[in-house]
């Protein structure tokens, strides 16, 4: 979880901040505009290559302006889903409404952090809806009123799932301790809890791409975030040269095989991700599956908290009975602004 706020504790003070830190992807241009992110000067050339070329996603994702500014890590920061199959079938597990049925019908909950803009994107992403960063200025199209899905259909749709007893929405913790007490046996997460969810889960233990969701009465896949995790140097480090060599031993192949033994974590490096080991892991097989609908994300620092407001106001039923309209506009806006 560290690696999710790694952007704010540098940006804090990045003079006194670590010389080198793991982050995700996502706070890659703020760090480099903060002045706290060094190019990657030290075997640069053999980094792009052991991590697929200039086009894979985890070299674009630790790159900006055809520049590399950080070493991959690991190619597994996105979610799919977790299931305990002695409650729910393979069938029911492609369904958000069959997962929530069924959960209801055996006492049991789904989890999932929805308050989080890095999950709730995936329910407008799917609707053809999409939110992202620019060099001058920002994009947010969720509060759309044409095309084949319009913004507010989206919010029908989730208020119909966030608000039915079965649906709780947790953070990473709470989540893992819903799974320990046997009361989450479903739940969107990523490979960093593929050990936790195998142990407890034991012979229910299963993974597989994301469900669809209803929408206009149609089923419609649900899309997702597609993450890597980086390690990049400090531009204020004194030692700038060991640091980018550590940098670059501590994520090669041996190392990047290493984190998936002990966390489960895909690599990013194309030879340890072709190993037989990674190849047989049903948290890496389900986010394989899911990749052909995962999406690098870039959004606005002002995404986070407006997206946070919308999902409470949605896990709410909407109480206060606002438009619907007049919610996505707001939340456009706050983007966009």
């Amino acid at each position: 979880e560290r690696e999710g706020t790694c952007k704010d504790t540098v940006m804090f003070s990045p003079e006194t901040a670590a010389d080198i830190y793991c982050f995700a992807d996502d706070q890659i241009n703020a760090l480099i505009d903060g002045g706290a992110l060094l190019e990657v000067e030290y075997e640069a050339r053999e980094v792009i290559e052991e991590n697929g070329g200039e086009r894979s996603a985890a070299i674009i994702a630790a790159s900006r302006d055809e520049k590399l500014y950080a070493y991959p890590c690991t190619a597994s920061n996105g979610y799919f889903l977790y299931y305990n199959s002695e409650f729910i079938t393979p069938e029911e597990a492609t369904s958000f409404e069959a997962i929530l049925d069924k959960c209801e019908k055996t006492g049991k909950k789904f989890g999932m952090e929805f308050t989080s803009g890095w999950y709730l994107y995936a329910f407008f992403k799917a609707a053809g809806l999409d939110v992202h960063s620019g060099k001058n200025d920002n994009f947010c199209d969720w509060n759309a009123t044409c095309g084949i899905y319009k913004g507010t259909d989206v919010v029908e749709s989730l208020i119909n799932l966030v608000t039915r007893d079965s649906f709780v929405n947790v953070n990473n913790d709470e989540l893992v301790e819903g799974v320990k007490s046997g009361d989450i046996v479903a739940c969107f997460s990523g490979t960093w809890n593929a050990a936790i969810m195998e142990e407890i889960y034991g012979s229910g233990y299963e993974a597989t791409m994301l469900p669809t969701f209803q929408l206009c009465g149609e089923d419609v896949q649900l899309h997702s975030v597609a993450g890597y995790k980086l390690v990049g140097v400090n531009s204020y480090s004194e030692n700038t040269e060991w640091a980018q060599k550590f940098a670059r031993w501590i994520t090669n192949e041996e190392n990047q095989l290493l984190r998936f033994e002990l966390r489960g974590e895909g690599p990013s490096n194309i030879n340890a991700a072709q190993s037989e080991e990674v190849q047989a892991s049903k948290a890496i097989a389900a986010l394989t599956k899911q990749s052909r609908y995962g999406h690098i994300q870039r959004v606005p620092e002002s995404y986070w908290e407006a997206a946070y407001r919308l999902a409470n106001i949605l896990m709410s039923g909407n109480i206060e009975g606002t438009k619907p309209q007049e919610l996505l506009n707001e939340l456009v806006r706050a983007v966009q602004n």
